[in-house]
């Protein structure tokens, strides 16, 4: 028999809406708590492989407890060909959605799936998956570092549809992946979101295409350039750096057909993700990389994100300890449609045609031009030419956010949560370094704090009735961002280095990245990306009893990426985890307990998955 449980804590007006193992309900359900998987295995063996061994712990009002053991489930992973798919799921493919190979003609595997999206439709369940870059080549060499190869091929997104036995178990029925030739292909596809509307909203983290042609690191841009004509359009056409770099957003049918758009009006930057809060309207986007912007989109309808106005944060710093803690304002970018900017893109508009730049000499621009760092830790000398500034605002939203006078200082901002019922936002900060630091003598030096190169996790507060720093209408939203902090727990602790490696401590979060907040649970949820600890954690921090337990551990130098928590599913509640690039250990770990654990750990293997064991709560 299904169960049906509401994992709730300090609440105390919700009922158990099932029988348990047979019995009567036990009643009103007061707490929830996660027993954790015990940190840093002796054995070598649990080292190499994701593991969990937490349970959730419920207590009823009538004083029953029952603990529920928690699973790990693997969907697939990216070298396996399932649902009818003749390609392993990890496969890239050109504008034919021909399979792409390697120099030694085997097929280019994504070792690194990333984003889920579970979408439930009239009962047919579909999963969207990321794939992020291609971390191997197929005799094991890193594609990035191989000579005559690309340093990033073209990714993708995979759509594979799911069934659900009355136990809980889900498992593949269908998979194909996605063709994103309507939208001229697609670039680093890293976290994502599930929109109010049950569509995906997915990401571009165009840190590669990024750059201006007067700085050394245009050569990046320029190789990316190449991968994308080479690769993707197989030399048919030319790939421009303004097709790449947008939220996209797609659509699935009950019988699995896919409409995808990008979000030209939601600006251009390196996106980690973007999340649309509860109003429908009010979308919020993390800035990856370095010198990165806070962008905050405002659709003009609810359900539409074709439409609407873009701002850019400003940090106004009110201390230094813990983490920082600063009150934020916004500057109005401008307003847009998708198809305004696309058209403004068609006519081949580039960054010389936006710009007027000049090399930065000394440290100082010629008298017209304003010096900016947006993106990297290059000067620029920048003013708009006359009538490009919405081409800017949209098309080169991190260095126009730079010239309006926004904040753009964030260092590795990854992953957003939303906690509706207390009105806050969650940020990832994988690591506070570099710009997020004081920096005599930059051209705006907002965000001074100390170092830590295990990051924290900041908490947003939200609020109404906000105006404009540059003026304007008030921003029509009551979910505007207007103070950021971090709560203790959740700042990281970086320590000297352990038998095994660690440079983190080992009972806190480090390197924070994917993030997702369950509101019935009353639990954060941290998926971490760190070279600090040896395994990455997934870790569940309840916001009420400040609570912080680890509840999955990966393999040896994985990424935990994937998160999504289903609260209610058919009588069951999961949570989405996969891994990526398995064995990616650190060169601080001991060489005799990395050369064991190499010899372990299958590094083409990369799991899409899930956590299984929690009955459903509405």
């Amino acid at each position: 028999m299904k169960s049906k449980l509401v994992l709730l804590l300090a609440v105390s007006t919700l009922t158990f809406g099932a029988a348990l193992n047979g019995s009567n309900p036990p009643g009103r359900i007061l707490s929830v708590e996660f027993l954790e998987t015990p940190d840093a295995p002796a054995e070598v063996e649990a080292m190499a492989k994701t593991r969990t061994t937490a349970k959730a712990l419920v207590t009823y009002a009538n004083g029953v407890r029952k603990e529920f053991p928690l699973t790990y489930h693997t969907l697939f992973s990216v070298k396996d060909k399932v649902g009818g798919n003749p390609h392993p799921a990890g496969q890239a493919y050109d504008h034919r959605m021909q399979p792409l190979t390697d120099p030694f003609g085997q097929p280019v595997i994504l070792e690194t799936p990333d984003a889920n999206s579970l979408l439930d439709l009239d009962g047919n369940l579909f999963l969207i998956s990321h794939l992020e870059y291609d971390w191997l080549l197929s005799n094991g060499a890193g594609a990035s570092s191989t000579p005559n190869w690309y340093r990033r091929v073209p990714t993708g997104m995979i759509l594979t549809g799911l069934d659900q036995s009355s136990d809980g178990r889900l498992s593949v029925r269908s998979q194909r992946p996605i063709d994103f030739s309507p939208v001229n292909g697609t670039w680093i596809n890293c976290f994502g979101s599930q929109t109010p509307w049950n569509t995906h909203l997915g990401s571009e983290e165009d840190y590669d295409l990024q750059y201006n042609p007067l700085t050394p690191s245009y050569s990046v841009t320029s190789s990316g350039l190449k991968a994308m004509t080479e690769l993707y359009w197989g030399n048919t056409r030319t790939a421009r750096p303004y097709h790449y770099g947008f939220i996209p957003e797609v659509r699935v049918d009950k019988e699995g057909g896919v409409n995808l758009v990008k979000h030209y009006a939601m600006g251009r930057a390196s996106w980690e993700m973007a999340l649309v809060m509860t109003d429908g309207r009010t979308v919020y986007s993390g800035d990856d990389g370095t010198h990165g912007l806070l962008a905050m989109f405002i659709a003009d309808k609810a359900g539409d994100l074709s439409a609407g106005t873009l701002y850019a944060a400003r940090w106004g710093q009110t201390s230094a300890d813990g983490g920082g803690k600063a009150d934020l304002a916004w500057v109005r970018l401008g307003h847009a449609t998708d198809a305004g900017i696309r058209a403004i893109i068609e006519t081949g508009t580039d960054f010389n045609g936006i710009f007027d730049a000049v090399a930065a000499q000394g440290g100082a621009c010629p008298e017209g031009y304003n010096r900016i760092r947006a993106g990297s830790s290059a000067d620029e000398c920048l003013r708009v030419r006359p009538g490009m500034e919405q081409a800017a605002a949209f098309l080169e939203t991190r260095r126009y956010a730079a010239l309006q006078g926004a904040t753009t200082e964030f260092t590795k901002m990854e992953g957003i949560a939303r906690n509706t019922k207390d009105n806050k936002l969650y940020m990832a900060m994988s690591r506070i370094e570099g710009s997020m630091k004081a920096e005599a003598g930059a051209p705006a030096d907002h965000i001074q704090l100390p170092e830590n190169k295990a990051g924290a996790t900041y908490t947003v507060e939200l609020a109404g009735g906000q105006r404009p720093v540059n003026g304007g209408e008030v921003i029509d939203s009551h979910q505007t961002a207007v103070r950021m902090y971090v709560e203790p727990a959740l700042l990281g602790r970086p320590v000297a280095p352990d038998d095994q490696g660690n440079t983190a401590d080992l009972n806190t979060v480090a390197n924070t990245d994917n993030l997702f907040f369950s509101e019935k649970m009353r639990t954060l949820f941290i998926g971490e990306d760190s070279s600090l600890h040896l395994n990455n954690r997934l870790w569940a921090y309840n916001i009420d009893t400040k609570k912080l337990t680890r509840i999955l551990s990966a393999a040896a130098g994985a990424e935990i990426t994937g998160l999504q928590v289903l609260d209610s599913l058919n009588g069951h509640a999961y949570i989405m985890s996969n891994s990526q690039h398995w064995g990616d250990i650190s060169d601080g770990v001991p060489a005799g307990l990395k050369s064991q654990l190499s010899a372990r750990i299958d590094r083409f293997h990369a799991p899409v998955g899930y956590i299984g064991g929690l009955p459903g709560f509405e």
